[in-house]
């Protein structure tokens, strides 16, 4: 599994989504910047509080014509309630066959109370206007993740 290369066009998928709605990374083309994210699970503490930090900060992200999506492998069901229940403005996509999560190449081992196993590796990407990955966050740390996010759309504009 290769990692998408920064510089060059991120890899497109169609995936169902929040609000009844069906994504495609490519609908934003041409349109707005997109700041992709994947987290591993909807309603643990580290993704809620990154879904918040991104809920928080939205408006500046649309002052900068800028799209937050969120990704992970829930069911757009339970994406519906974390939405809600957080009221997250942007949309939540589900990726239960990690479609979008192999294309980005977020799928790695974790460990978990001494088991292995595989899932999420929280991560972030920037996809300027043109559909190309300018910037790309792995091993995310969800503490000050969204600020230095936005300082790199401002860069952008």
């Amino acid at each position: 599994m290769s990692h998408p290369e920064l510089g060059k066009p991120a890899p497109d998928f169609t995936l169902e989504a929040t609000g009844g709605k069906t994504i495609s990374l490519s609908d934003f083309h041409g349109k707005k910047n997109v700041v992709l994210y994947f987290y591993p699970k909807d309603n643990t503490p580290g993704c809620t509080t990154e879904g918040q930090n991104f809920r928080d900060a939205y408006e500046q992200f649309q002052q900068l014509d800028t799209e937050i999506l969120g990704v992970s492998r829930d069911s757009v069901r339970t994406h519906e309630n974390f939405k809600k229940k957080h009221e997250f403005p942007f949309d939540l996509i589900s990726d239960p066959d990690e479609i979008a999560c192999k294309a980005f190449d977020v799928i790695k081992e974790k460990k978990l109370y001494g088991k292995v196993h595989m899932g999420i590796e929280r991560s972030t990407f920037l996809i300027d206007k043109n559909g190309i990955l300018v910037r790309e966050w792995r091993k995310v740390k969800v503490k000050g993740h969204v600020d230095e996010v936005l300082e790199a759309v401002r860069e952008l504009s």
